[in-house]
């Protein structure tokens, strides 16, 4: 049986299924049985079938990637918690099978690796990096393994600090406070530098112009634009940005909440890196300081006092099956 199994396989090369936790699974980590999770969701007024509904397509969802993906090549499953300290070999392709996050999430540890988005349930994500469906595998892998497919290039975010730490984002990267305090430092950009005090800064890739960044500007706007006439100190223009391109060498960002004071300055808000260009920040928090990226906050560098972080384009980038 393994011989003929082996004998249909179309490649060695190794294919990566990654999976993740559903909302059901995440319950019942929490209260121990369905049963306890089933109660407390409806103890609360909610419907636990939606729940229990998603769970059941998306475990169908994997079992019918298994199915196929082992016709073609090595399969491993890897659920999400696992990726960090997954070792990719130069030649796998890799599947996220789960919603946009997830890509996300598995790009940033891949190195030249191309990377498919498998939506597994059209009816309820949007799945904007998910161009497939489960049912596209068996013809998708071959294709992507002959190179037949084209495939975006997406650039990436690095922070390096002056310890020698270094993070990856492919949305965003977020440098400031751990919880709901001030974050304080000094920024230094295209040859201006400043004190600041604030809630923290978003630096944007071009895939994630259109995320945190965006609303991040959109209130921004929506707050200074009223205020004008009034307002005490002068206000920056805010711009909304376009929508720039995934593999656009640069990235964008802004000072979220900056605060004016006698020892802190609003000046130097919103701006944009180039290739070859970094951002620089030194840290003034003598603990609570972190940098994380895509929203992981779990996964995270200390950033306080005595720490430089150097935020620029990463030389990695992220390749996404189209």
């Amino acid at each position: 049986m393994q011989m003929n199994r082996a004998a249909e396989r179309q490649t060695e090369n190794k294919i990566i299924l990654v999976t993740r936790k559903t909302r059901l699974e995440e319950l019942i980590a929490k209260y121990n049985t369905v049963g306890q999770a089933r109660f407390y969701i409806e103890h609360l007024g909610a419907d636990f079938s939606s729940y229990q509904a998603e769970h059941d397509n998306y475990q169908a969802c994997v079992k019918a990637a298994e199915t196929s993906l082992l016709r073609l090549g090595r399969l491993q499953i890897v659920e999400r918690g696992f990726v960090p300290n997954m070792i990719f070999g130069e030649h796998d392709i890799v599947i996220a099978l789960g919603q946009d996050g997830l890509v996300v999430n598995t790009m940033k540890y891949l190195d030249g690796q191309r990377l498919i988005g498998v939506n597994p349930d059209a009816q309820r994500w949007d799945g904007v990096l998910l161009p497939f469906e489960v049912k596209d595998l068996p013809s998708l892998v071959p294709e992507v393994l002959c190179q037949r497919r084209p495939v975006r290039e997406v650039t990436m975010a690095m922070a390096r600090l002056n310890n020698g730490q270094t993070m990856l984002g492919v949305n965003d990267i977020f440098i400031g406070p751990k919880s709901h305090i001030s974050a304080h430092y000094t920024i230094h950009s295209d040859g201006q530098q400043e004190r600041q005090s604030s809630s923290g800064i978003i630096v944007s890739t071009g895939l994630g112009s259109t995320g945190w960044m965006k609303s991040v500007l959109a209130g921004a706007s929506a707050i200074c634009q009223p205020l004008e006439d009034d307002f005490p100190y002068e206000l920056p223009l805010i711009p909304m940005p376009a929508s720039s391109s995934w593999d656009a060498r640069e990235l964008q960002f802004a000072v979220r909440e900056p605060f004016p004071s006698k020892t802190s300055s609003t000046n130097l808000v919103h701006g944009r890196i180039r290739d070859h260009a970094s951002l620089q920040v030194t840290s003034l928090m003598p603990e609570h300081g972190v940098i994380f990226s895509d929203g992981i906050e779990a996964d995270y560098l200390e950033f306080n006092a005595g720490l430089t972080a150097e935020i620029g384009v990463a030389e990695r980038r992220g390749y996404l099956v189209m």
